[in-house]
């Protein structure tokens, strides 16, 4: 069994793999923390989110194993397993009943889909979207650069440019997006070496090639149903990356949302009260 270093229960709103650096953070900081998801969620790194647990039950990324569990009632089976228990409940509800002391949207849907301050104590969300001291407590900037992680105690983070970020001297060439409506069906996997012009997938039968060689760190679960213009995989230049392992930026983000709920905890919760 494992013996938690804190009574404070934290709800992570979203298990891709920008959160699963967030999930990390607070596990190995002793938190129980329990996960909220969609019931199809989309993630394209799956090999290091944990919202994969959705779909199989269970997700090990790195040192963090999490369960797929049907409610508040079997939490604590988890926590004291040192299991990250996630629960599939989009619009939140289960919050109430578990009276977390603080609840994180670590989504990244670059909008707001519910979170707000009466949820707990401490509100943080990532991401535009959101406005510190409004909609939350505190706000995590996410976009790459000199600020990524940065901690807003008023207003917004900057604002979603529709570019990816710069890998390699690449940015938008290293994701695909579905040129159709339809079924996913898969001609590679995460962690193969691809050549600019290898098909990677189909869409509905239409086949989405790769514009540049690399290494598939990305792509959408096989057998769900996407919208035309959807993200569905993502090229990294460099071919030597583990993409087994939780991405700088994930933990960069981790860190900085861990650091937001010891700071808003030592101002007594009343910022912009």
């Amino acid at each position: 069994m494992s013996v938690l270093a804190f009574s404070q229960k934290i709800v992570i709103r979203g298990g891709g793999d920008l959160a699963t650096g967030v999930i990390q953070k607070f596990f190995r900081a002793g938190f129980p923390v329990v996960v909220l998801e969609t019931p199809a969620p989309t993630a394209i790194r799956r090999s290091v989110a944990l919202s994969e647990a959705v779909y199989d039950g269970f997700a090990q990324v790195e040192d963090v194993s999490c369960r797929k569990v049907s409610g508040p009632d079997e939490l604590e089976d988890c926590w004291q397993a040192g299991v990250v228990p996630l629960l599939v409940d989009p619009a939140g509800e289960s919050i109430r009943l578990i009276h977390p002391a603080a609840v994180i949207d670590a989504i990244i849907a670059k909008e707001n889909l519910g979170t707000n301050r009466a949820m707990a104590d401490i509100t943080i969300a990532l991401g535009p979207g959101f406005c510190a001291g409004k909609d939350v407590q505190a706000v995590i900037e996410t976009m790459r650069g000199h600020d990524l992680g940065k901690l807003i105690l008023q207003g917004y983070a900057k604002q979603d440019t529709g570019m990816p970020g710069n890998i390699g001297g690449i940015s938008n060439r290293r994701v695909l997006h579905a040129p159709a409506n339809g079924i996913i069906n898969h001609k590679k996997r995460i962690g193969d070496v691809v050549e600019c012009g290898d098909i990677l997938l189909t869409v509905d039968g239409k086949p989405v090639k790769v514009s540049l060689s690399g290494l598939v760190r990305g792509l959408i679960r096989e057998g769900i149903m996407v919208c035309r213009g959807m993200k569905v995989a993502d090229i990294d230049p460099r071919i030597d990356i583990n993409w087994h392992s939780i991405s700088d930026k994930a933990r960069c983000l981790g860190g900085a949302v861990l650091e937001a709920y010891f700071y808003l905890g030592s101002r007594g919760n009343n910022i912009h009260k």
